[in-house]
């Protein structure tokens, strides 16, 4: 169950909690796997942390002048992509009264326009082939909204429609579009939190405790194998009964 042998698989936002536990469980279910960010040398440790496992190109995904280098890069290192992770995303939080507007574009950015960007170019040879997997990390603020982050909140929001777009295009190709919605993840973005934060935050959250990188990393490894094929257009939240949608 959930074979990914001779699939090959490229995650962005690798150095990240969230995108080391999915790098690593594609790994070891058979994917050959491609780690991207905007460190070399946060990708380089990475690797080596994990034995020099995968392959890594370094791409800035805010700059679409890269983008395309990026995409050519990507596809002589691996021939082929059959499974998409778009994880990479940054926040740069602020009341919506005074943020700046290149907050607002960097956001927009580096989260929406490179999903969009990145599964666009990466479809057109799964179309050829006819399979692909195209997986989209987004948040439960792309759902509930937050205070200060109007520019994260639509980012997610934007990425979930254009996956609804994208699954009705192409699910006849046997490719799917889908999304994963994490809750609050236990890694280093909420160990700034103090333990009255973290506390009052455990407390809005049935589960009683913030999720950890493999749980979203599970719900990957099922939408990117052959037992999901009828998945598509959906989003799977991953948020401890945080938000029930």
């Amino acid at each position: 169950m959930f074979n990914l042998k001779n699939k090959n698989a490229l995650v962005t936002g690798a150095t990240g909690g969230i995108g080391e536990a999915i790098s690593k469980v594609l790994y070891n279910q058979g994917a050959n796997v491609c780690i991207t960010g905007t460190n070399p040398e946060k990708l380089d440790n990475l690797n080596k942390k994990e034995g020099n496992i995968y392959s890594s190109i370094s791409c800035d995904l805010s700059n679409r002048s890269e983008l395309d280098s990026f995409v050519e890069r990507v596809n002589k290192k691996l021939d082929r992509i059959d499974i998409l992770i778009n994880n990479a995303g940054i926040t740069k939080d602020q009341l919506s009264l005074r943020m700046k507007d290149d907050d607002w574009d960097k956001v927009i950015e580096t989260n929406l326009y490179s999903a969009f960007f990145l599964s666009k170019s990466f479809l057109k040879g799964m179309m050829k082939r006819k399979y692909g997997r195209i997986i989209q990390i987004v948040s439960v603020v792309g759902f509930t909204g937050n205070p200060g982050q109007a520019n994260y909140a639509a980012s997610k929001s934007g990425i979930i429609g254009m996956s609804k777009s994208l699954a009705m295009e192409v699910a006849s190709r046997n490719i799917t579009v889908n999304c994963i919605a994490p809750g609050f993840i236990d890694t280093p973005m909420t160990n700034v939190l103090n333990h009255e934060q973290k506390s009052n935050l455990e407390n809005k959250i049935p589960a009683k405790r913030l999720g950890l990188p493999k749980d979203v990393a599970a719900a990957v490894i099922y939408l990117a194998s052959e037992e999901a094929s009828y998945v598509n257009g959906a989003t799977i939240h991953v948020n401890g009964g945080l938000a029930m949608i």
